[in-house]
């Protein structure tokens, strides 16, 4: 069975699709939710995932591995972990305590970044990440997110010429 095959029946079997009314982070609402929340804290989700997106990295030169918080950090360390390659977590905005930084890690001039996230409807927010990788002097060459809720995710990344690449459709799920 192939990863992507299992990654779907784990997800299934840990009930991580929900239905009923929801809000989205976006604030469309919706019939239906998925609960990444639940799936990012279990080992064998997060080790499929880390082992599937390695897969689809392990031919190119990759300096980091990014997530923006909350829910793509435990899958960027997966992945870190399962690649041996070093880590970036990108805060939502600019902590005004400390080293007020927007990335921690250390993120040097010309990095190439494989970018992840846990679920996108509209893209927006990891765009924004992208950007501040961008802006920081790293060069984003990839984003994943595991499940895309297929709202208009695909045609933003087209549209500003990102590569984009979901390992789960939600038509794929259905």
């Amino acid at each position: 069975m192939s990863y992507k095959k299992y990654l779907i029946e784990i997800l299934k079997k840990n009930k991580v699709f929900k239905e009923g009314e929801f809000v989205l982070s976006s604030g469309k609402k919706s019939n239906y939710y998925i609960d990444m929340k639940k799936a990012i804290t279990d080992p064998e989700i997060l080790s499929t995932i880390a082992k599937l997106i390695n897969k689809k990295i392990a031919s190119e030169k990759i300096d980091k591995i990014a997530g923006p918080a909350l829910g793509a950090i435990p899958i960027a360390t997966a992945i870190s972990l399962e690649a041996e390659i070093p880590l970036l977590m990108i805060r939502k905005e600019k902590k005004d305590y400390g080293t007020s930084k927007l990335i921690e890690g250390e993120l040097n001039k010309n990095d190439s970044v494989i970018l992840v996230e846990d679920v996108t409807t509209t893209g927006n927010s990891l765009l924004k990440a992208i950007k501040a990788i961008n802006e920081n002097g790293g060069n984003v060459k990839k984003a994943f997110v595991v499940v895309d809720r297929e709202d208009g995710a695909i045609e933003l990344f087209k549209k500003e010429n990102i590569s984009f690449e979901p390992l789960i459709s939600v038509n794929e799920f259905f």
